[in-house]
């Protein structure tokens, strides 16, 4: 015989406001466009992770507005191919972010079932990148390759909330991709490691564990 489900948190969704925080990790890459074909750049990345809190907000019932401000950090190592740098230290340069991340999304769920209620999102962050040096005077001929502090993307996901005894728990995927060029240009306009590229903008992978 069968035995009738326990529904956990049954007038979770009936709140206007939900607050909560995530954790996770996270794999950044850049992708990169040339101006040619004479310099290339290779971009090897590091995992990362991603802390944060989560404001909520219910505009409908499978319609949310979703705020979370967060940190996310991780490295980047660049390796130069050009004829012109011949040396380890002149052909690798390390690109160490972390950004203090403003995400404001929204959420459309579907209808719950029984305990579990999945979801898509989308939307747009600004991050402020701590470790950039763009103001720094000094650049790739110092050693020093400069990211910009400002920067915008758009995010993509899906995920699916559980709704635990105690709190919902919701592990999820998410796109990133920066809208803006990263880079900031080494100050001579033929220099080998700047000149020949379009733009570096970030695109990468979240996974996030969220707690409410």
């Amino acid at each position: 015989q069968k035995k009738d489900a326990v529904i956990y948190k049954q007038s979770w969704d009936k709140q206007k406001m939900f607050w909560g925080f995530y954790l996770g990790m996270n794999k950044k890459n850049y992708k990169i466009s040339y101006i040619n074909n004479e310099t290339f750049v290779t971009s090897k990345a590091a995992a990362g992770f991603n802390v944060g809190l989560i404001g909520d907000l219910k505009l409908h019932n499978n319609i949310n507005l979703r705020f979370e401000p967060g940190l996310s950090s991780n490295t980047k190592k660049l390796h130069f191919r050009n004829n012109n740098l011949i040396t380890p230290q002149d052909s690798v340069r390390e690109a160490n972010s972390t950004y203090l991340r403003f995400p404001l999304l929204l959420k459309f769920s579907t209808n719950r079932f029984y305990n579990i209620r999945p979801y898509v999102l989308g939307g747009l962050s600004y991050d402020y990148n701590f470790s950039s040096n763009q103001d720094n005077p000094q650049d790739n001929l110092d050693r020093e390759f400069r990211m910009k502090k400002n920067n915008l993307y758009y995010e993509v996901g899906f995920g699916i909330d559980f709704y635990m005894f105690f709190f919902k728990f919701t592990p999820s995927i998410r796109g990133v991709f920066a809208l803006n060029d990263e880079t900031v240009p080494d100050v001579d306009p033929n220099s080998p490691w700047t000149s020949n590229i379009a733009s570096m903008k970030t695109r990468g992978v979240f996974i996030n564990f969220t707690f409410q």
